[in-house]
């Protein structure tokens, strides 16, 4: 079916030596979200969405998953503008952040996709960063010199969805975005198939299609075919009915409301997305109801049960999404009852399956009825699956082939089918993110690949969570932490024991031994780094390294646990800096020793009138135990809460020998 010989429209003009069409993904690419695409041509960089993703299990206090955009932010000079398909967050979420590293001219997209933008960048401040402007089906828009985009109606889960055919010097690309044949839609928007036959008749260069469902034979069946098992769920309930789904998927969210309706039940709306998008669909006329339909959840509870119905996010077991705390008992308006009937109208995105089973379970241990799954019919995809595809590559008849949008074995499922329908191999390409697809009106091949990655955002949706702090976190949820504050002199001497502090750690060893350990690291880098921590610079004191020294301390603490104990918690070293002079702590008299070689070359340090002044440790002790504390207290803010695991001092007893006591509080 593909017109290998086929002309392509904008070729002829094409002079040799001209560049190539490049195409970059930066997400979407071997994962589900995020989805980000940039066409490059000479000096014009046009972006096609700009999604997020929703964080894994060991992504520890991360709300948001983006694209890294080292690229756009390096090239943001080159940006003529932005190409939106259609408006689940998967493909606008990451707008409003990434206009606050870079400007857009201007955002072309559907009228709903863009009302509900208009909210997320009046919220994170980010409106003056460019401009948006609503699009019809069918309108043609120009970025920049070299691209002009053509809008064509498809259908998909979400009302006002588009298919891009992008005419370029190198051909036409058809972008297919989300999608999948629904010839019954709930909002008699058909696909546009008839613009699409005509760009595979002129002739398509390359078609970068959806693969979500690429696995999966058949036909995606219609949205309309949830609605009879919807309304027998509903109608069969004896008491409340509470439905999860989607907030963007308005068809679904419409039909719903019909059922509501249609039953008698009045309709009660938690979740900030679902009221957001319910008020911006009404509002844009792509959802119709009576205002009387709605009652505010404070006064719903003074319905009977019979006339309810409660429409909410947490299809996807998202902690604070309203379902979640339902079932966790923590929602301060709506209670489980035995009478009640859940609905799931929603299938977990990969990754959320674990939290959604959780969901359910909790809502089943409170007496509800849950209504979920494949095999009770209430709920369809808005994804494509294999005959929707052929059905596309027979109407687009490419003559290059990009699945794009699913993880890998979509991908290579998608090509498969590709195939199946006369494209060859080698006119296929299967990427990842970064890679850069060039094309030429006789050529597809990769390009030197861009920086691709992933920015993680914490709840402000401000803060970059890195590498670093992502690897810590993980640390603590795993294994737990162990802080310790050092008093040490700015002549290289530890004045007073070390303070051990544990939190969420499995261990065998007790208190005093940790507190053993961590003494013998600390006196250990005194002997052994001082000279290269700290630098005489002629004035009073020294210049003290005080992050090296730390570091040091936490190295050694982590490499000892690692060997003895089988653990790796998260090590964190407080130095508590003490006047030169202070006199030294002498250490435990029965610890092991520590045979550790020193350095070759190093000069042993530490034996200064501080050493000699630790010879007198015991009698000042005993005469003043608070010294070591007074003598440089730490401030407070920077010193954890210690809980009694490590010896504060020591004194003499009647019998002459000295005798350990415990402290519940860090000195100073």
């Amino acid at each position: 079916m593909s017109n290998l010989n086929g002309s392509q429209p904008g070729n002829n003009g094409q002079a040799k030596g001209q560049p190539a069409l490049r195409v970059i993904p930066l997400g979407g690419l071997h994962e589900i979200g995020k989805n980000t695409c940039v066409f490059e041509y000479g000096d014009d960089l046009m972006l096609v969405d700009a999604g997020l993703a929703f964080p894994s299990d060991g992504m520890h206090g991360v709300n948001v998953v983006l694209p890294d955009t080292s690229y756009l932010r390096e090239n943001q000079k080159r940006i003529r503008g932005m190409i939106v398909t259609h408006g689940h967050e998967d493909h606008i979420g990451g707008i409003p952040h990434h206009l606050k590293n870079f400007n857009i001219p201007i955002i072309y997209g559907p009228r709903l996709a863009l009302s509900i933008l208009t909210g997320k960048m009046e919220e994170a401040g980010v409106m003056d960063r460019t401009i948006l402007q609503t699009v019809s089906p069918r309108e043609v828009v120009k970025v920049g010199q070299h691209f002009s985009v053509e809008f064509i109606r498809n259908t998909h889960s979400m009302a006002d969805s588009y298919t891009l055919a992008i005419t370029t010097p190198a051909g036409v690309i058809v972008f297919t975005g989300d999608f999948k044949f629904d010839h019954t839609p709930v909002d008699g928007e058909h696909f546009d198939i008839a613009r699409l036959a005509h760009y595979g008749e002129q002739g398509v260069l390359c078609l970068f299609s959806d693969s979500t469902n690429a696995e999966l034979p058949g036909f995606c069946p219609p949205e309309r075919s949830v609605f009879p098992h919807l309304d027998r769920h509903i109608s069969q309930a004896e008491g409340r009915v509470i439905i999860t789904t989607f907030a963007s998927s308005i068809h679904r969210v419409s039909m719903i409301l019909e059922l509501a309706l249609k039953n008698g039940r009045k309709v009660g709306l938690l979740g900030r997305s679902m009221l957001n998008v319910i008020a911006k669909a009404r509002e844009l006329g792509y959802m119709r109801a009576p205002d009387d339909l709605f009652v505010p959840i404070k006064q719903i509870r003074d319905l009977p049960d019979r006339e309810t119905l409660l429409l909410m996010t947490g299809s996807q077991g998202e902690p604070l999404a309203a379902l979640s705390r339902i079932s966790r008992g923590e929602h301060p308006q709506v209670q489980v009852k035995n009478s009640d009937t859940i609905i799931f109208s929603a299938s977990p995105i990969p990754g959320n399956t674990i939290s959604v089973v959780n969901t359910i379970d909790r809502l089943m241990m409170l007496g509800a009825k849950v209504v979920y799954g494949k095999g009770e019919g209430i709920h369809v995809s808005g994804h494509s699956f294999q005959e929707d595809h052929k059905l596309m590559l027979a109407l687009a008849r490419p003559k290059f082939f990009v699945p794009v949008h699913g993880e890998h074995r979509m991908l290579v499922a998608h090509a498969k089918t590709a195939q199946s329908m006369g494209i060859p191999a080698d006119h296929t390409l299967i990427i990842d993110n970064g890679d850069v697809v060039e094309l030429t009106p006789d050529s597809i091949r990769k390009g030197d690949p861009v920086k691709a990655g992933i920015e993680l955002l914490d709840a402000s949706r401000n803060g970059i969570v890195d590498a670093r702090v992502l690897k810590e976190r993980q640390q603590l949820a795993e294994d737990g932490v162990i802080t310790l504050l050092a008093v040490i002199t700015t002549d290289g001497v530890m004045a007073a024991p070390p303070r051990v502090n544990i939190r969420g750690v499995v261990t065998t060893a007790d208190a005093r031994k940790l507190s053993i350990w961590a003494e013998r690291e600390i006196t250990w880098v005194l002997e052994n780094r001082w000279s290269q921590l700290s630098r005489n610079t002629g004035g009073k004191a020294p210049d003290v390294d005080w992050v090296g020294v730390q570091r040091e301390v936490e190295l050694g603490l982590q490499r000892r646990l690692r060997r003895e104990l089988q653990v790796e918690p998260l090590i964190i070293c407080l130095v508590q800096p003490a006047p030169a002079g202070t006199p030294a702590y002498k250490g435990r008299a029965d610890a092991e020793p520590d045979n550790r070689p020193a350095p070759r070359g190093r000069k042993e340090v530490g034996r200064d009138g501080g050493r000699e002044a630790g010879r007198e440790l015991s009698r000042e002790l005993v005469r003043d135990p608070a010294r070591v504390a007074t003598a440089a207290p730490a401030p407070a803010a920077a010193v954890p809460e210690a809980k009694d695991t490590a010896p504060s001092a020591e004194e003499a007893d009647p019998s002459g020998r000295i005798r350990r006591r415990r402290s519940a509080a860090v000195a100073g």
